[in-house]
């Protein structure tokens, strides 16, 4: 490995344990990893479970926890009980995220660390993120940022590490579907889930499903839109939308983008 990776453990190994917010994500997978490394046992990773989780994800997390050999713990998070979640404002993020470190400050403290870590990289920084806020407030480290890691890096080096994540595409909470402003419930989260779930079961890799009410709309990759001209799976997309409540299913012409509901506070802010 390279200057930048050893800078990384080093950083990792001023704590003598370490508690890692764990999402089973790109970044949260790659720094267990070598969390995992630098400090074996001494390393322990904690899961949120809540209905915002995109489906799929816990069960990754406990795969990879249990194939790293660590100490993982899974605990409920209760964010959507906060009525300023709920009304999804713009700092959205900032709730979740309190919620989130609120819940590993409390179990490190059992644990008796101090130290807790998260997969923030140097990317993240340039983007819209109020969680940040949240992190800074419960003392959590970025120990990617401090290495000066992108999401290049932590890409190139997953795959150099044989990571099931090296290639996983972003996989944000679900609460990131709905434009701000509109209220997220466990309905809604619900209806967004199953919608997602069977576009993976239809073998769809980099798409979103947004909430607009009653219509639905898909973002997909470029590269897969073609296959939403198949009538097989068109007619099958619609049956299944229809099924949990949305009366209209629309196709985002301008592709997949991550983070497209962004784009009202970019304008705003030009």
């Amino acid at each position: 490995m390279d200057a930048k990776f050893e800078n990384l453990i080093r950083i990792l190994t001023e704590s003598d344990r370490l508690l890692v917010a764990f999402s089973a994500g790109v970044d949260s997978t790659f720094l267990l990893k070598a969390a995992n490394l630098a400090l074996g046992a001494r390393a322990i990773a904690l899961t949120a479970s809540s209905p915002s989780v995109p489906p799929g994800d816990l069960d990754d997390a406990k795969a990879f926890a249990n194939r790293l050999g660590c100490h993982h713990i899974v605990l409920d998070s209760h964010e959507l009980a906060n009525p300023s979640y709920q009304k999804n404002p713009l700092n959205r993020c900032f709730f979740c995220k309190d919620e989130l470190y609120r819940i590993c400050r409390a179990e490190a403290d059992k644990l008796g660390i101090q130290t807790i870590v998260d997969g923030t990289n140097l990317d993240d920084l340039k983007d819209h993120r109020p969680g940040l806020q949240a992190a800074d407030e419960w003392g959590v480290r970025h120990p990617l940022v401090e290495a000066e890691m992108t999401k290049d890096d932590i890409r190139r080096y997953s795959r150099d590490f044989d990571l099931p994540t090296w290639d996983k595409p972003s996989s944000p909470c679900l609460s990131s579907r709905f434009p701000y402003g509109t209220e997220i419930n466990l309905e809604r989260l619900k209806q967004i889930g199953t919608c997602e779930l069977f576009m993976k079961e239809l073998r769809f890799r980099e798409f979103r499903v947004r909430y607009h009410g009653n219509l639905g709309r898909i973002e997909v990759a470029e590269s897969e839109v073609d296959r939403l001209f198949d009538k097989t799976i068109r007619d099958a997309i619609v049956k299944k939308f229809k099924e949990v409540g949305f009366d209209f299913v629309s196709l985002d012409l301008q592709g997949f983008r991550s983070g497209s509901l962004n784009d009202a506070l970019l304008k705003k802010a030009v």
